[in-house]
């Protein structure tokens, strides 16, 4: 009797055991973020997508397909030529998505790994043809206006693959070695330019302060002479006596100077041998 319950516990368990393997092998999970398409054996891949949470399929003849539908960094690094024919290097990043309901087509046509297909090619193709549209020197100056362009190209073009671009940036622009030599000796050639105008204008104002400090001295001779005409002799004896009023005050302040009256003289008694 033990011996016959033991065997139906047994049997029980394998029973409920092959269950539980059958029900895990027809659930499977799509994570957040995530959406999933089923391929199956007999109807190939089915056009059905499956969202966040828990699904059934027919365990052996449909498997899940996952993909993660969060938007995705890629750089994509170009060497291309501009409009002037100057090399220029140019590196584009991306922030990436698939469209969820065009998930099938993207599976059938181009694979799990559609980023590596699709992203390089497109970015190569729409920055070579925008930055041809433009000198190595307007790319310096209308960066927002290239990048406005390739922003409206490049999504273009990410539709046609069922691509969604969230955001397209360009983080590095450097040219070739002969183009930022000439920008170089472009700069120190302005650079000597200005020190160059610099001087002239310095001369040039040195110049003009001579003439007016000439005309100055020209208008005062004018003026003495005038005076000299109009008060004759005795703006120079003025003159004279306040030549003689200064000199005077300066000697006084001086201890060792002693006046003598014009007209009498000191004698210095010195001692005799």
């Amino acid at each position: 009797m033990a011996a016959q319950l033991f065997s139906n516990i047994g049997k029980l368990g394998l029973a409920l055991a092959a269950t539980g393997g059958i029900v895990s092998s027809a659930l499977y999970n799509v994570d957040g973020g995530h959406r999933a398409i089923i391929f199956d054996r007999f109807r190939g891949v089915l056009k059905q997508v499956s969202g966040e949470g828990t699904h059934f399929l027919i365990p052996a003849v449909q498997t899940p397909i996952i993909f993660d539908c969060r938007s995705k960094p890629r750089s994509v690094s170009v060497i291309t030529g501009s409009k002037d024919l100057q090399n220029v290097n140019i590196t584009l990043r991306v922030l990436y998505r698939p469209m969820t309901d065009q998930l099938p087509d993207i599976y059938t046509t181009l694979g799990i790994d559609y980023d590596e297909r699709v992203l390089p090619s497109i970015t190569n193709e729409v920055l070579k043809a925008v930055v041809a549209q433009f000198d190595a020197g307007e790319l310096i100056a209308q960066r927002t206006l290239v990048s406005q362009r390739v922003s409206e190209l490049l999504t273009e073009r990410a539709q046609q693959f069922g691509l969604i671009l969230d955001d397209i940036s360009l983080t590095h622009l450097t040219f070739g070695k002969e183009f930022t030599d000439a920008v170089e000796l472009k700069q120190v050639a302005q650079q000597e330019a200005e020190r160059a105008r610099f001087l002239v204008e310095k001369a040039e104002q040195r110049k003009r302060a001579a003439v007016i400090s000439a005309e100055g001295d020209a208008q005062a001779a004018e003026n003495l002479a005038k005076a000299f005409g109009e008060a004759g002799e005795g703006l120079i004896e003025l003159r004279r006596i306040e030549a003689a009023e200064d000199i005077s005050f300066q000697l006084a302040k001086n201890r060792n100077v002693t006046y003598l009256p014009s007209n009498q003289s000191m004698l210095i008694n010195l001692p005799h041998n």
